[in-house]
């Protein structure tokens, strides 16, 4: 039963049943006070008509006395049905307007009127559990390429702020505990088109209740989760959760990535970040000895990943038994002298790590008085200084929700860059060097589009029909533009799979086959004019042959008529 419909009826039962007995009471009242007719004959009113001179005394004021003028008991049972009715009426209507008023009414509604909104989407859609500076970055990114988004998060003012944002699609947001399972079965788990669940709440628990949710609610859909403590990783990881995303190692990772090869950091880099946003540039990491401020969660990814490169680390932190530091010089790293025990003076580089953005900006500050030369890498906990630390023009600014945000972007627009980057990493730097030049020569300076496609009925119908009429078509057929075949698209593909086999870059003399999928980079509209010859034959016609089909069964008349 609707939630808001039984509050009603239950908090009305005693209105009700008052309102009820008044109406029974004043006409069985009317129906036994004796009258006269205009004959002056006794007379007494029946049930309907007693009934009906109920039903509009006791909601209007002023009434004729019918059918006959009343005797005085009529009359005075009549003032007697007016106060009763009145009260119950006053009762009734105080009730319903205690009951608008209440918090946990205000919240049915509002739950009843999310169901309603996600209901109504009729296209894929992710569930995203949290609304943070993940999340808003997330869901900002999804609506700007047109797909549609539910949000839930625990903090009402977050859950306020999404209902202000100005997205290109509607979100229906929610405000509700996202770790319980009821609350992600009302934002549309269990509907057939969502396409996706991610868990981006700061609580790696909760985050663990979602993802087993999604397991066992949804085993076929595809589970995205956050998780900064490697306990609660193992734990995620246990029960088949696709992708788990820590964003200190994954930074950590990426910096290490920068020392040991420049050019497949900004491979990495540009394949990441935001389409048609200008290109990150080559970052030189200096190699010699680094100070890492604060010990914690990041603090270690960093300093087993510099250290796995060969670099020395020297550690500060305030608190080592807290954080099982075993060898590091104590304290916080804004104090010069503590900077200068660590060796600031002979250090090339520090780390900013701790949890608090004034404290890693004031280490930043008194190390670069100390030594205005040193590369800094810099944590931001919350977006909402991002005015304070580009003024401080540090070497990288490592923020965990745009990570997490990149990193879960790839993995749902382009399912197959994340094994693309995977085996990119295999390879050296000269190798990555010239990617990055071809590229650049096909996108300029903003960061390329990327886009999959998949040689299927539903998602690439022009070229499905044309293999299944026994055309060969080649991976270089979808490379031309459809509106103009001698043109080239500003495209690279950069992967190929078929039935698990993997080809980084792949020739473009690779002849296509049912099933392949194709992983593709290039300028902004490369995308949309590939989409056109993958879903339209002509298009695919025009391009191998240079012949250009009508479309529509008038023009192919008009044509025919006129080749008679």
């Amino acid at each position: 039963m609707n939630r808001t419909f039984f509050l009603i009826l239950r908090r009305m039962r005693a209105p009700l049943i008052f309102l009820i007995a008044a109406y029974a009471i004043s006409v069985l009242g009317m129906v036994l006070m004796p009258g006269l007719d205009d004959q002056g004959n006794p007379w007494n009113m029946d049930f309907f008509h007693a009934f009906y001179f109920t039903s509009f005394m006791a909601t209007t004021i002023g009434f004729g006395e019918i059918p006959y003028e009343f005797t005085d008991a009529q009359r005075m049972w009549a003032m007697v049905s007016i106060y009763i009715t009145v009260i119950s009426w006053l009762y009734a209507i105080g009730t319903i307007i205690g009951l608008m008023q209440e918090p946990a009414f205000k919240q049915a509604r509002t739950e009843n009127a999310f169901a309603r909104s996600v209901r109504r989407i009729s296209e894929p859609f992710y569930l995203i559990c949290g609304f943070g500076d993940t999340g808003s970055l997330l869901i900002q990114a999804l609506t700007d390429r047109g797909r549609h988004a539910v949000a839930v998060d625990i903090q009402e003012r977050r859950a306020n702020a999404l209902a202000l944002q100005d997205f290109d699609v509607y979100v229906p947001g929610s405000h509700a505990d996202a770790s319980k399972p009821e609350n992600l079965i009302r934002a549309g788990l269990q509907l057939p088109n969502c396409a996706g669940l991610i868990a981006l709440t700061d609580d790696d628990h909760a985050n663990l209740c979602i993802s087993i949710t999604g397991r066992l609610l949804r085993s076929d859909m595809e589970v995205i989760c956050r998780a900064e403590s490697h306990d609660v990783e193992a734990n995620i990881a246990s029960f088949g959760t696709q992708h788990i995303i820590d964003p200190f190692d994954a930074f950590a990772e990426h910096l290490a990535m920068a020392i040991h090869s420049t050019g497949v950091w900004l491979l990495h880099e540009w394949l990441t970040e935001v389409p048609n946003t200008p290109l990150a540039q080559p970052l030189y990491p200096p190699r010699g000895t680094w100070i890492i401020c604060g010990y914690g969660r990041f603090g270690k990814a960093v300093t087993a990943n510099l250290r796995r490169e060969g670099i020395d680390v020297i550690i500060i932190e305030a608190d080592p038994d807290k954080t099982d530091c075993e060898e590091c010089v104590i304290g916080r790293g804004t104090e010069a002298e503590t900077l200068i025990d660590a060796g600031i003076h002979d250090a090339v580089g520090i780390v900013a790590g701790t949890d608090n953005d004034a404290n890693n900006l004031s280490i930043v500050i008194t190390a670069r008085d100390i030594k205005p030369d040193l590369f800094v890498v810099m944590r931001q906990n919350k977006h909402s200084n991002d005015d304070l630390f580009r003024t401080i023009n540090a070497d990288i600014v490592m923020q965990a929700s745009q990570i997490i945000a990149h990193e879960i972007l790839a993995l749902l627009t382009a399912p197959l860059l994340a094994q693309f980057l995977r085996m990119a990493r295999e390879h050296d730097n000269d190798w990555a060097n010239q990617l990055i030049s071809r590229i650049s020569a096909v996108t300029g300076d903003f960061v390329p589009e990327i886009w999959g496609a998949e040689i299927t009925m539903g998602r690439s119908a022009g070229v499905h029909r044309a293999l299944a009429n026994g055309w060969e078509i080649r991976l270089e057929h979808l490379l031309h533009d459809p509106s103009a075949r001698e043109r080239d698209l500003a495209s690279i593909p950069l992967l190929h799979e078929r039935r698990g086999k993997l080809t980084l870059l792949p020739d473009e003399k690779t002849a296509l086959r049912f099933g392949d999928r194709l992983l593709f980079c290039g300028s902004k509209g490369s995308s949309a004019a590939m989409q056109w010859s993958l879903q339209n034959h002509n298009a695919l016609t025009y391009i191998m042959t240079g012949r250009e089909n009508p479309d529509g069964s008038v023009w192919r008349w008009l044509e025919g008529k006129a080749k008679r």
